[in-house]
């Protein structure tokens, strides 16, 4: 958990949302509105306390008029590429563990191309693990798109009110401001390959 929560540290993502909160003036009660997400959630992610979802992120975005982008890269970075080494993701270090209202969701996620400035889509890594489907689980972000390819594992994969299952070597493309979510359904853990295009205001 200390190696999650220098990963967070270090990608600033709290740290980012409040300063540009804040260059734009809004409260964060104006954000909350903005967003749809409470208050008090809104301040534990600017405060590092909790690592929000993809979806989150998604919403305070759109809330803030950002890319999705905007929370995994470096102001500083200059490169026209991003490589990201099977050796350089220590398996005790790779992932984001979504928490929302300080339950943990059912994947945890790495960003395959960190730092890299003005991306137009964002791919992960994302871990997903094996429980019972509950529709808390359900979440959508309004007009974008997202693309997972599954390298390991079986996946049941809900959207509105169809469930997929999808396997090792499947993809699906779809329009994420559908609800959608997924578990894992095999005797363990899955492992797929997302990536997210979030368009832009």
């Amino acid at each position: 958990m200390n190696d999650i929560k220098a990963e967070i540290n270090e990608l600033r993502i709290g740290e980012k949302i409040r300063a540009l909160r804040q260059q734009k003036r809004l409260t964060l009660q104006e954000l909350s509105d903005l967003t749809s997400l409470s208050k008090p959630l809104l301040s534990q992610i600017e405060n590092q306390q909790v690592i929000p979802p993809l979806a989150t992120l998604l919403r305070i975005a759109k809330g803030l008029k950002v890319g999705i982008h905007f929370f995994f890269e470096d102001e500083k970075n200059r490169q026209k590429y991003v490589l990201t080494r099977r050796e350089d993701q220590k398996e005790d270090e790779r992932a984001l563990r979504a928490v929302v209202n300080d339950v943990s969701r059912p994947y945890t996620y790495h960003s395959l191309a960190q730092g890299l400035r003005h991306k137009h889509m964002e791919p992960f890594l994302v871990e997903i693990e094996s429980r019972e489907w509950d529709d808390s689980l359900f979440f959508k972000h309004e007009g974008d798109e997202e693309f997972v390819h599954i390298t390991e594992g079986e996946l049941e994969f809900h959207y509105s009110d169809e469930v997929l299952r999808l396997r090792a070597g499947d993809s699906i493309y779809y329009d994420s401001g559908q609800p959608h979510g997924w578990i894992s359904v095999g005797s363990g853990k899955a492992r797929a390959v997302a990536v997210l295009y979030a368009k832009g205001d």
